[in-house]
């Protein structure tokens, strides 16, 4: 058998081929009907055992190895299938057709990545020493489609406990075309809302004393919210925390009776996205109460922190430094507070996520970054995304 990625590039063209027609027709949120035919209509042919969601328009389809007798490992493999509500300017040929939704994010090459390391590992699989799970996805930028799956069985798909999990994702700035990166432990944040109520007193502007002035004790709040991150959270595990809506009154010479602001925040360990909840709800209920005003606080809590399992991720980087070298791997020093819902996966099996450059652009530090309009990606990762995918599947099968 030829290497994987001699394989994966003899399916280069096909698999471009299937990512531009899956960014012609981009769809959102949880029902993709398109995306899921075009995702069933590129496996047909290939002996996969395969089921579709009932809460959304996921596909999961089992692959099983010929070199084991029912328990020998699962390993799940992810690919993300939503857009965004973003009115596409690339001014590509193969452009959205779907006015206002566009693959800004670049699922598009993430399905059509792990359609290629099926196709891969199809041609091997009497030779695997376990079974895969491939994970195409919904809602991923919504409503936490990976939950959904999870509950509709994901876990389970192989009649057995997954063992390992990874996932890939393109990105379109940043880095020079190629360059693989990821870190271990902490990688994305958990996100969590919270929206405040500052219930007082409304009244004449003229007369203050009268009234119960919820602005300034809701003012107060806002100040108080940023001292508590910096007088609270060690600095080794960060916190960030933005009020990104305030609104109050109707007129400059009318007190209201209420405020309302609304903030996120960002955490990167369980420990400190259980303090923060507590301490704010102390907090803002405390300020309240000591002006004689009231706090009514809603908590929506969000996707948890994404976490590179230490083995797993050393695992698959070092099937990164064998397919493409060193030189096109960069640790990276931080984590990222953005947000990814694979970690629902990552907290219930030990896994691994990292992330690839699909920057065309000369200068990675000036392109247009994920969720832009004018994001670009270049197809010509597809076949290094494939044989990634299939060979740390592969590898970790045979441990």
């Amino acid at each position: 058998m030829e290497p994987v990625l001699d394989r994966a590039r003899a399916i280069a063209d096909d698999l471009i081929g299937l990512r531009r027609e899956l960014h012609r027709v981009p769809e959102l949120d949880r029902d993709l009907p398109k995306t899921q035919a075009l995702v069933l209509s590129a496996l047909e042919g290939l002996d996969l055992e395969i089921t579709t969601g009932t809460a959304l328009s996921s596909v999961t389809a089992v692959l099983r190895g010929g070199a084991h007798e029912g328990s020998g490992p699962v390993v799940l493999l992810r690919g993300d299938m939503d857009a965004l509500p973003v009115l596409e300017e690339t001014g590509l040929p193969y452009a959205s057709e779907h006015t206002g939704q566009m693959h800004a994010c670049g699922h598009d090459l993430h399905v059509a990545g792990l359609v290629g390391a099926a196709r891969l590992l199809h041609e091997t699989r009497d030779e695997l020493a376990g079974d895969v799970v491939f994970m195409w996805q919904p809602a991923e930028e919504t409503t936490a489609g990976a939950m959904t799956m999870i509950d509709e069985g994901l876990l389970e798909a192989a009649g057995r406990p997954t063992d390992a999990a990874y996932c890939l994702h393109v990105m379109s700035s940043g880095r020079p075309l190629g360059v693989w990166f990821s870190r271990p432990g902490p990688l994305m944040a958990a996100s969590d809302e919270f929206v405040v109520r500052v219930v007082g007193l409304g009244g004449h502007g003229s007369a203050p004393h009268l009234t119960l002035d919820p602005i300034p004790v809701a003012a107060e709040m806002v100040t108080a919210l940023q001292t508590l991150v910096t007088r609270r959270v060690d600095i080794d595990d960060p916190v960030v925390l933005t009020v990104g809506k305030f609104a109050a009154g109707t007129k400059e010479n009318i007190i209201p009776d209420e405020a309302v602001f609304e903030a996120t925040i960002r955490s990167f360990s369980p420990a400190n996205r259980v303090l923060m909840k507590d301490a704010v709800f102390r907090l803002l209920e405390g300020i309240a109460g000591a002006h004689g005003l009231k706090a009514e606080i809603e908590w929506t809590p969000g996707y948890p922190p994404t976490v590179n399992d230490l083995g797993e991720y050393a695992f698959a980087r070092g099937v990164l430094s064998d397919l493409f070298g060193d030189d096109r791997y960069d640790e990276e020093q931080f984590s990222d507070p953005g947000t990814e819902d694979f970690s629902y996966v990552l907290e219930r099996v030990p896994g691994a996520y990292v992330s690839v450059s699909a920057c065309p652009a000369e200068d990675p530090l000036t392109a247009p970054d994920n969720h832009s309009a004018r994001a670009v990606f270049d197809d010509s990762v597809l076949p290094d995304c494939a044989a990634f995918l299939a060979e740390v599947a592969t590898r970790r099968l045979a441990r």
